[in-house]
């Protein structure tokens, strides 16, 4: 047994299991148990701390981690930093739901995030002399966009926004990320991209459009957890 795999924090307790050097990252934990039990092979769960549940399995043959992170930056930053500095984790895919503010968007448009704009003070800690772009990693993203393609899935690319903000009281914040081009908004993405930046390993947010802000249409909670599959098998594909 590797020293990777003794290690465990106050939030991850692995018990010998091996976290995978790629793994899927809902925020949903009953989304993360839903891909297991659907998609892995050989299949065993490695966390449930807190009831964040977490599995490691095969995938075509590959050896993949899926687990849950919370919603909000804080949770994300705090999980996926766990994974790379700790366990050794080099591809963050985070797969998760998010609000379209943008008209040629509609319920379950999948959404590639190039970029993550925030409202978020996390980037202050870096002490940098000047705006930062968060931003995924192309070499990810270009894989999962020929992957899409290979299955015939159309997809927007582009900026969204993460904010920290879920029940705003500014009526009018929604219009201007909007007419800045942000294709949609969620809550944890651009942390995960400042981790994966500072830290030099590899991380993409894949999106499926579970509300649409402007037109005030929305998907359950429980297609939230289970009938996002095309987003699903999109990442499981960069293993």
């Amino acid at each position: 047994m590797s020293t990777r795999e003794l290690k465990e924090t106050a939030h991850i307790k692995p018990n010998g299991v091996e976290i995978a050097e790629t793994i899927l990252l809902p925020g949903d934990p009953l989304r993360a148990k839903f891909i297991a039990e659907s998609y892995l092979e050989d299949v065993v769960q490695f966390n449930s701390v807190r009831n964040m549940f977490g599995y490691t399995g095969t995938y075509n043959g590959k050896k993949i981690s899926v687990m849950g992170t919370g919603m909000g930056m804080p949770s994300m930053s705090l999980y996926s930093w766990e994974l790379i500095h700790v366990f050794g984790v080099k591809n963050l895919i985070r797969i998760g739901s998010c609000g379209a503010i943008q008209d040629h968007l509609n319920l379950y448009d999948i959404v590639f995030a190039m970029g993550a704009s925030t409202d978020s003070q996390y980037v202050h800690q870096y002490n940098l002399p000047g705006h930062y772009s968060n931003i995924a990693s192309f070499s990810l993203l270009e894989k999962a966009k020929k992957v899409a393609d290979e299955k015939g899935l159309p997809v927007h690319v582009g900026n969204v926004l993460t904010s920290d903000i879920f029940y705003n009281a500014d009526p009018t914040a929604v219009e201007k990320w909007s007419k800045m081009g942000i294709l949609s908004v969620e809550m944890e993405t651009a942390g995960l991209y400042m981790n994966a930046a500072y830290s030099g390993v590899n991380a993409l947010t894949i999106l499926t459009v579970s509300d649409h802000v402007l037109r005030n249409e929305q998907t359950t909670s429980e297609e939230r957890e289970t009938a996002f599959t095309n987003m699903m098998e999109i990442a499981l594909e960069l293993s």
